[in-house]
């Protein structure tokens, strides 16, 4: 490359970048080289796609996010639900003890149970 050609280039990307946005009446600050209105259409749509990728991701990364914290809650509540049917089993284990010890006692008290009782210890 020559200087000439690469000074060519500073002063069309000068030009480039310092297009105004404003809505002005006068658009003749506005008139892009056909060559850099492509470059800028194309690094347009590009920031477009980036754009809408990371906008899925963003989406999809959420959704994830929410189903995890779903999924946790489901498993406290069942993790809870496990721990009352363990205290459930055990105080019905703990009653049933009590009521056989019961029917133990009046068994053996009664004598009606005693003789069926003393017959079953000779077999």
């Amino acid at each position: 490359m020559d200087g000439s050609s690469k000074e060519e280039e500073e002063e069309e990307d000068r030009a480039f970048t310092n297009i105004s946005l404003a809505d002005d009446t006068d658009h003749s600050s506005r008139i892009l080289y056909p060559r850099r209105r492509s470059l800028l259409l194309k690094m347009m749509n590009a920031d477009m796609d980036v754009d809408a990728e990371n906008q899925v991701e963003l989406e999809e990364k959420t959704r994830l996010i929410n189903q995890v914290l779903e999924l946790q809650h489901t498993l406290e509540d069942l993790s809870a639900r496990v721990d009352a049917v363990k205290e459930e089993n055990l105080k019905l284990k703990s009653e049933n003890q009590v009521l056989g010890q019961y029917i133990e006692n009046l068994m053996s008290a009664s004598s009606v149970f005693q003789t069926t009782d003393t017959k079953s210890k000779r077999k």
